[in-house]
């Protein structure tokens, strides 16, 4: 039954500004309104940070859960700056503060073009201009220019105090303090953060981020988890040795390598367990988990198969036979665990969501790195090199075998059939 009015006039059009549309249509920023959104806001925060130690100028981030129901969260970056923009087209923009524009204008940021970052996870630009949109209160400390400068917002992101210095900044310090209460008419459903799940996701910000320092504390009354500072000086090594460590290793030794070229860059790390599982592809690009795969996932499946290939029928006494079918990518995989971790100036992501990474460049990248990285691993690493061939071939004998009982119980079920 319609309740619509008849008339559809130009009055009926509806054009909402940026804060506005977030507020309206949440889910389209942060995926939804309930705990996984309401956790997004924090990593949102935090990946701004992490932007900061990629590009190399912060190497501590501090996260605290607060008493009354916010999140703080400090680094010692550079600072967001605090000049004026002179340079932008938009005349709201023009000598606005550079840390209010980045804090609450949509598509603000210095991500676009590369300038201020090399490489980064946010690069829409909605990243914290969403947080304070979907808060009640937000506050910003920046550490800059020997002094500490003050702003806050309220109500969806309205400026309330303007930039202003409020002291100095302690001796030699930079880098910037976020504070924000969610609101609660946006997450109707909690505004209660859950501290395990977001230990989980710090942890793997600092396996991917070697050497950078991240420290968790939640002051909220009744806290179940207690203070936890994860830092990794083997990176995406540790990283591995973490995911196998209730496995039993093929080989007690980690393999990695890593490659570049221009403005992207790739790092893999790798260990055989004994295990059956041929699903332990774990990759990420900028920092950001890409759970649908990618170009960068494609590169190193093709060329690890045809890398583990091309050894096992190599030397004297090569472990494939000239009549010996190659192996599957399937049967190399099975019981690998591995980290392909990449970093690139413009990374192209289906969808807000950065699930799947489509730079072509990137598998080229990655198919190079490892077709000649992995090939040295094997040569240098003969007894791994033998062990990786052997579970290899393991496995190929039994998916045939696997594939010829069920053959056979095809078979037979045909003939009974035509008998009755």
């Amino acid at each position: 039954m319609a309740t619509t009015t008849d008339s559809y006039d130009a009055k009926d059009i509806t054009a909402l500004e940026g804060r506005e549309h977030v507020r309206k249509r949440p889910g389209m920023y942060i995926g939804s309104t309930g705990i996984g959104g309401l956790h997004h806001l924090v990593y949102e925060v935090v990946d701004n940070s992490v932007d900061e130690a990629m590009a190399g100028f912060c190497s501590l981030i501090d996260i605290t859960l607060l008493p009354d129901g916010g999140c703080q969260v400090v680094d010692d970056g550079r600072g967001i700056p605090v000049d004026p923009l002179k340079d932008v087209a938009d005349p709201k923009l023009k000598n606005m503060p550079a840390v209010q524009a980045v804090l609450s204008e949509l598509n603000v940021g210095g991500k676009f073009e590369g300038k201020g970052y090399k490489v980064s996870g946010g690069l829409h630009g909605v990243g914290v201009s969403v947080v304070n949109a979907l808060s009640v209160r937000m506050e910003a400390e920046v550490d800059r220019n020997d002094e500490r400068y003050y702003l806050d917002f309220k109500n969806g992101g309205k400026i309330d105090t303007k930039l202003k210095v409020v002291g100095k900044a302690p001796r030699g310090r930079t880098g910037t303090t976020i504070r924000f209460w969610p609101d609660p008419t946006i997450f109707t459903e909690t505004v209660e953060f859950r501290a395990q799940a977001l230990l989980e996701r710090f942890q793997m910000m600092a396996f991917l981020n070697k050497g950078l320092e991240i420290r968790f504390q939640d002051k909220r009354p009744g806290a179940e988890v207690e203070p936890t500072v994860f830092k990794y000086a083997g990176g995406i090594k540790d990283f591995v040795k973490h995911i196998n460590q209730t496995k039993e290793a093929l080989f007690s030794k980690v393999g990695y390598f890593e490659g570049s070229d221009q403005d992207q860059e790739v790092e893999i790390a790798f260990q055989w367990n004994t295990g059956y599982n041929s699903d332990g592809l774990h990759s990420f690009a900028n920092g950001i988990a890409t759970n649908g795969g990618g170009m960068h996932e494609e590169g190193f499946r093709t060329a690890l198969t045809t890398a583990v290939n091309k050894y096992a029928r190599a030397g004297s006494q090569p472990q494939l036979k000239e009549k010996d079918d190659n192996l599957t990518g399937e049967d190399i995989r099975e019981g690998l665990t591995a980290i392909i971790s990449v970093r690139l100036r413009d990374p192209q992501f289906e969808g807000q969501t950065k699930d799947k990474l489509g730079n072509v460049s990137m598998r080229s990248l990655v198919q190079k790195v490892t077709n000649e990285k992995f090939t040295d691993w094997l040569n240098e690493n003969p007894t791994e090199a033998r062990k990786v061939v052997a579970k290899s071939i393991q496995a190929a004998r039994a998916r045939q075998a696997a594939r010829s009982a069920r053959d056979t119980l095809r078979r037979k079920s045909a003939l009974e059939g035509a008998g009755m």
